[in-house]
């Protein structure tokens, strides 16, 4: 694989519970592999080894007792360390980071849903993300009711996490909190309709990529 000269581009998914944010991800890495690119595919939380001994403690739901504003602090906590050790030396050395959930996770997670104030929710991006902000957000969105239905038939007979227990309400809580990101960074943000066939949601998701990302690259390279 060739990595691009430079620094390299950072694709985030988002969405609810269902939405094929992990699908997705890698079937576009696949995509950007086969044009030659270097691409590490990662998550959150998680991503670095210590960013997931953090991720057990929140799925597993030990984090609860701690409320939205200690979860979030957690999860920047976490974001710290899958920035340092995974994220940024990828994109410097050229690769191309997809990433499944981000920094609008929390957002929506612990400000929507958890009603953490929006000023906190902006000090800790301040202090965990700095200026390493997506190049791209890919909201895969879909009514809540399907969402939880697919990981309800995705988990079987398994405990639901921390956040899939949540009831319908939260997730449609959860939903309009992902459009209003959407809504107020659309220069970033792409919203796509991830109740769509597996096959179409990842034509789109490349449509947006391609537009976002190759285009205005390409016009340069070709213009007299």
């Amino acid at each position: 694989m060739i990595a691009m000269p430079g620094r390299g581009r950072f694709i985030t998914f988002e969405g609810g519970e269902g939405a094929g944010k992990s699908t997705q991800a890698r079937r576009l890495a696949d995509r950007l592999e086969r044009r030659g690119l270097a691409v590490v595919v990662t998550r959150e939380p998680g991503g670095s080894p210590k960013a997931e001994a953090i991720r057990h403690v929140i799925l597993s739901g030990r984090a609860r007792m701690l409320g939205p504003a200690g979860e979030a602090m957690l999860f920047a906590a976490a974001r710290i360390d899958h920035l340092d050790v995974t994220i940024r030396p990828a994109l410097a050395r050229g690769a191309w980071v997809v990433c499944d959930r981000f920094m609008d996770s929390t957002r929506v997670y612990q400000g929507a849903l958890g009603a953490v104030d929006s000023a906190v929710i902006d000090a800790l991006e301040r202090v965990a993300v700095a200026e390493t902000r997506p190049d791209l957000t890919l909201i895969l969105d879909l009514p809540a009711e399907t969402g939880c239905a697919r990981a309800a038939a995705r988990r079987g007979a398994a405990t639901p996490d921390r956040f899939e227990g949540e009831d319908i309400e939260a997730h449609r809580t959860l939903r309009a909190g992902f459009l209003a990101v959407a809504e107020a960074d659309p220069t970033r943000c792409v919203v796509i309709d991830a109740a769509q066939p597996p096959d179409d949601v990842a034509d789109a998701v490349w449509a947006a990529v391609e537009a976002r990302l190759f285009a205005p690259r390409a016009a340069r390279v070709d213009a007299p």
